[in-house]
C-alpha cells in the first residue's frame, strides 16, 4: 500500500514538492497556514511554473485549522514550514503521525533536532535541500531549480533507523537527487553555512544572488560571513559535509571550499532567482536570518569570538523589517560600517 504523505507548509518549496510528489501518484494531504492560497489550491490545483514549461496538478489542500477534523494518519510528514514555526508546527501535526511514521524536516537552519524533542530521534530525518522557488501569487509558484538540479540530503538522527532512509529515498528522488549523508546534522550546517552568505546578506541588496556577487567588493564579504559561520561548526566539531551533489573529492583539501559551494549554489539556482529571505521582505515578513546569521553571532559572541560579518547582516536585516531600510544596494556600505564598528 502506498505510504500516506502529509505536507505542513506548502510555501515556494512546499508546492513545488507537492506538485513532484502529486503527479507521480503519491497519496499527499497538503496543509497550509495562508487561506487564500489553500482556497485557489482547492479551486484550480496548484501550478508550478519552471523556466521552460507549467506543470499543473490537483491536489488534497487544507487549511491548518482543518487538521482536527481530516482523522487521518500520515505514514511521513514532509515539515516545511519557516525554521522558527518548527517547534508549534511539529507539536500540531505529531498526533497525526504513525507510531512508525517519520518527520522530515525539509528546512532551512538546525532544526532536526528541535523535531526529535517532539517526536523522538527515532521518526526523525533531518534533511538538507537545494530548490529555489518563488510564491506571491496563491496556487501559483515559480520553480527556479528544476527537478535535474534539484539536490536534497537526508540523513537519520537516530543510526538504529537508517535502514528506513530507504523509504523517504524513494519518494524524494520524485523531487530531484536524493543523496545519504552519514553525519545529517553536520551536513546541516554546512547548508546554514552557505545559506548565511547567500540568503540574508543578497536579501539586504534586493538582488538575484548572480547580481549581487558581481558587486565590487561584495564576494569578498560573503566569504568573510562564510568563515565566521565555518568557524562556529569547526567549534561543535562538525566535519566538512560535500553539499549540492558535489563529491568529497570537489571538496577534499580545498583552499576555496567557501567559494566552490557558492558557486554551485549560484549556477544551480539562475541568475534571476529571487531567495526567500528576499521575498520575505518583499512581503513584509519575518525571516529566517536570526535563527542563520543571528545564531552564528550569538555563538561566537559567547565563546568569546565575534562574528562582526554575521552580526552587520542581522542588523541591516533587523533595520529593513522595522521599516528603517529599503532593500537596496546601498546597504552593503551600511554593513560594512556595522562590521567595522563591532570590530
Amino acid at each position: 500500500m502506498d505510504k500516506r504523505i502529509a505536507i505542513l507548509g506548502t510555501g515556494a518549496n512546499g508546492s513545488c514538492v507537492a506538485v513532484d510528489l502529486v503527479s507521480a501518484g503519491h497519496d499527499v494531504t497538503l496543509i497550509d497556514q495562508w487561506p487564500e492560497h489553500v482556497e485557489a489550491m482547492r479551486a484550480n490545483g496548484l501550478i508550478v511554473r519552471w523556466p521552460d514549461q507549467e506543470v499543473h496538478a490537483g491536489v488534497d489542500a487544507h487549511h491548518l485549522c482543518d487538521l482536527c477534523a481530516l482523522n487521518r494518519t500520515f505514514d511521513h510528514v514532509f515539515l516545511m514550514v519557516k525554521a522558527y514555526d518548527t517547534g508549534w508546527a511539529a507539536r500540531l501535526i505529531e498526533p497525526y503521525l504513525a507510531p512508525d511514521g517519520l518527520m522530515v524536516g525539509i528546512q532551512n537552519a538546525m532544526t532536526a533536532g528541535e523535531i526529535a524533542e517532539v517526536v523522538g530521534p527515532d521518526r526523525t530525518v533531518g534533511c538538507v535541500i537545494e530548490l529555489s522557488a518563488e510564491l506571491f501569487t496563491p496556487g501559483v509558484a515559480q520553480r527556479n531549480t528544476p527537478p535535474s538540479g534539484t539536490w536534497l540530503g537526508i540523513g537519520a538522527l537516530d543510526a538504529a533507523m537508517a535502514g528506513r532512509l530507504t523509504e523517504i529515498e524513494g519518494i524524494l528522488a520524485d523531487v530531484g537527487t536524493v543523496s545519504v549523508c552519514d553525519d545529517i546534522v553536520a551536513a546541516k550546517w554546512m547548508k546554514l553555512v552557505v545559506n548565511s552568505m547567500s540568503l540574508g546578506p543578497v536579501a539586504m541588496l534586493g538582488l538575484p544572488v548572480a547580481e549581487a556577487a558581481r558587486l565590487p567588493g561584495f564576494r569578498d564579504f560573503l566569504m568573510k560571513v562564510g568563515t565566521e559561520s565555518l568557524a562556529v561548526g569547526q567549534r561543535r566539531e562538525y566535519r566538512i559535509q560535500p553539499l549540492f551533489g558535489l563529491t568529497p573529492d570537489d571538496i577534499a583539501e580545498s583552499n576555496r571550499l567557501l567559494e566552490t559551494l557558492f558557486d554551485k549554489l549560484v549556477a544551480d539556482i539562475g541568475p534571476t532567482a529571487r531567495d526567500c529571505v528576499l521575498q520575505d521582505h518583499m512581503k513584509g515578513r519575518y525571516s529566517e536570518v536570526d535563527l542563520i546569521n543571528g545564531l552564528v553571532a550569538e555563538e561566537s559572541l559567547a565563546a568569546g569570538r565575534p562574528a562582526p560579518a554575521n552580526a552587520a547582516v542581522v542588523e541591516i536585516t533587523r533595520r529593513i523589517r522595522n521599516g528603517e531600510l529599503e532593500p537596496e544596494p546601498a546597504n552593503f556600505e551600511r554593513a560594512l560600517d556595522a562590521m567595522r564598528a563591532a570590530v
